[in-house]
């Protein structure tokens, strides 16, 4: 399967396992879970094909690991990024001392007032490295790389979730656990 293909695909099934999955008529668990026999056939009927092969390399190859098959195989879900309740089951776990988040630019006013927001996600997403933080911000607009002090907010009580791709995620971020936030300030005015 060529990139441009797999990228085409794997856009689709986020949309269904995350967001949508009445545009083609299937249903989640609570869990956020589907199973895959009921997927290949509600994408058949939806002008959709894709074979259990196609959809084991996506699954597989997708460069940033958004969807995970169940230990059975016959089930499958979005890593995490959902718009709709689901309950993905994640327990909280010590993050390391500093994780990153990347954005656009001109998010950076509304931060500096409200923190990280989830917005109509479940959770912030945050990454283990600068590297992939920068990739994060750059799909928005020019890229902002803000260091969170994720040790800091543990121990204040804040939880931390890893999902199956290894994202962290977290409920909020507050603006006193973002690290120099005075340097951000000079670059909006």
């Amino acid at each position: 399967m060529d990139t441009k293909t797999l990228t085409k695909r794997s856009k689709f099934l986020s949309l269904v396992l995350r967001h949508k999955p009445e545009v083609i008529g299937l249903t989640l668990d609570e869990q956020g879970w589907a199973n895959v026999a009921d997927l290949l056939e509600k994408l058949q009927a939806n002008g959709r094909a894709l074979e259990r092969a196609d959809l084991n390399y996506i699954v597989e190859h997708n460069n940033k690991k958004r969807f995970a098959f169940d230990a059975s195989g016959t089930k499958i879900r979005a890593s995490q990024g959902h718009s709709l309740e689901v309950q993905l089951g994640y327990e909280a776990i010590a993050p390391p001392v500093f994780l990153y988040h990347g954005t656009a630019r001109r998010h950076l006013a509304n931060i500096l007032k409200e923190g990280i927001l989830k917005g109509n996600r479940h959770h912030v997403h945050l990454s283990a490295d600068v590297q992939t933080a920068t990739q994060v911000g750059s799909r928005h607009g020019k890229p902002v790389v803000l260091t969170v002090k994720s040790g800091e907010m543990t121990t204040a009580g804040h939880h931390f979730y890893q999902s199956e791709n290894g994202v962290w995620l977290t409920e909020h971020v507050p603006v006193e656990f973002i690290e120099e936030m005075s340097e951000w300030k000079r670059m909006i005015k």
